[in-house]
Parts: C-alpha cells; structure tokens; sequence
C-alpha cells in the first residue's frame, strides 16, 4: 500500500512490573511473558507498519508512565493510550502529572477495562463520567473497552458527551464462536449513531473458533463499515493478543479483506482516520 499504515491498537508489557490478572488459565499461557518493542519492531517492517499506538492493560498508572517512556524512545510508537483512576478526585492532575513525564507528549488517550467490571453499568456511574468528562476537557479520547453488555451503557455515555472522541475497541467482541448476536448487532448500532464514536476493526481473532478461516470474519467487517462508514473505521492488530489465534500477517489480512476493491477507503481506514480519531495532528 501507498499510504502509510497506522496499527491503532498494540500491547507491550514486563510481567516483573505488575499483574495482569486477565491473563490467568492454560489458554493464556503463550502471553505470560514479556513483550516490548524489540518484538514488534520485525513485524511492522515485515508488513508495512508505519507506526503503531500501544493501549494499555493493567489498571495501573505505573504500566502507563513505561509506556510513555517507551513512547519517547520509539519513534514508531506515536501515541499512548494509559490508563487513569477515572473515579478519583484528582483525574486533572493525574493527567497533567502523565504528560510531565518523558513522552507525555505522545498519551492521546485514556482506557479502562470495563468488560471486566462486575458491574454492567459502570460507566453509568457519577464519579465516572466525571472522570470521562476530565479526560474529553483535556483534549483526549476515550477508547470503550466493552462488550454486549456494556454496549447500552457506553451509547449512553457518548451521548451524554457528544463533544467527545470516543473509540470503540474490538467492535465490541461479537461471540463470533457462538454465531452471529442480534443482541450485539443492534446494540452496536445503536452506538454507532452517535458521529463522536470510531471503531477499531481489531480483536476478531480471539473472538473465533480456533482454525477459522480469513473469510469468517467478513460478514463482521463489512457490518462494521456499514454501520461506522468509511470515516470511522480504525485497522488494529490488538499484537500480541492476537498470537493466541493468529499471526499478525493474518490479522492484517482480514483487515485488507475490507478495502480490496476500496481504494479510496484504504488511506482512510489503515492511516487519516487515526489521525482524526486521536487528534494527532
């Protein structure tokens, strides 16, 4: 491809620095070792990564203040998505204390796990969307990490904040293995209404029956660019994740699937809309 490729959508983490709870059972084993950029660095050159934003995934400001040490020794990261105490008081001055930091200058964005929050309205609660409205007011995204049951929920939120950018990460994780979701499909639809909201064409591997061929994955795809269009969809590789259920070859291919006979939407969905979406000039 002529355009340059952004990956929106990447991992690194050093298990001797904190816990990574989700990572517990046999079938993430292959992940329960460290990864950096030496890692990834063979893999972008390999299949044509210009650059990449590395998300976070520990609830833990410490794995963000890496990041973004990492961020400003690697040209190639050129944005961090970290992570802060969205219920806290101080939610401001956590965010002004990160972009202090070598490579402050690179955090575009803010994340928390809300999948994995017991409770399926948290992003309903007060004190969260306080802490969402602090992140919007500092001029950064927030990626939604959800699925079906936490859909409602963050349509709410976006819609509360129309002023926002918000990223949707894995379109939600449809239960691919299960079949196709009404429930998901709808939903996703419903918060793909609101124009503040992207999507990240990413995370489909793990969401499969092991084995899937490249073509399972294009009635979701094409859903997604249906429902988001041209200017809000983001190509992800969610590395080293992905590993558990294919190469990152493979997930770029899935990607390409998408804009085959769409080149007018390939500059668009692998480069311009991660631009818009985490404002990185």
């Amino acid at each position: 491809m002529s355009s340059p490729i952004i990956d929106t959508h990447q991992h690194f983490w050093d298990l001797s620095t904190g816990t990574y709870p989700w990572m517990a059972g046999d079938e993430m084993r292959p992940l329960r070792r460290n990864f950096g950029p030496q890692d990834l660095q063979p893999l972008l050159v390999e299949n044509g990564i210009s650059a990449t934003i590395v998300v976070q995934c520990r609830h833990d400001l410490a794995e963000t203040r890496d990041l973004l040490a990492i961020a400003a020794a690697y040209d190639v990261v050129i944005g961090v998505v970290g992570w802060v105490d969205l219920e806290a008081v101080d939610v401001p001055g956590q965010i002004a204390a990160l972009r202090a930091l070598p490579g402050g200058d690179k955090l575009v964005g803010i994340r928390h796990n809300v999948h994995d929050e017991p409770d399926g309205e948290w992003l309903c609660r007060p004190g969260v969307q306080a802490g969402v409205a602090a992140v919007i007011s500092a001029g950064l995204t927030f990626d939604l990490l959800v699925r079906s049951r936490e859909l409602p929920a963050a349509t709410g939120l976006v819609r509360r904040y129309p002023q926002g950018r918000f990223v949707l990460d894995h379109l939600a994780k449809p239960p691919i293995a299960e079949g196709f979701s009404p429930a998901w499909h709808q939903a996703l639809e419903a918060l793909a209404q609101s124009d503040n909201v992207w999507c990240k064409v990413s995370g489909l591997v793990t969401e499969a029956a092991p084995g899937a061929s490249v073509d399972t994955f294009d009635p979701y795809t094409h859903m997604a660019l249906s429902v988001f269009g041209e200017a809000r969809l983001l190509f992800g590789s969610d590395w080293p994740v992905c590993t558990l259920a294919a190469t990152y070859a493979e997930v770029k291919a899935i990607a390409e699937r998408l804009v085959a006979t769409r080149p007018e939407l390939a500059a668009r969905f692998f480069h311009l809309n991660a631009i818009d979406a985490y404002n990185l000039g």
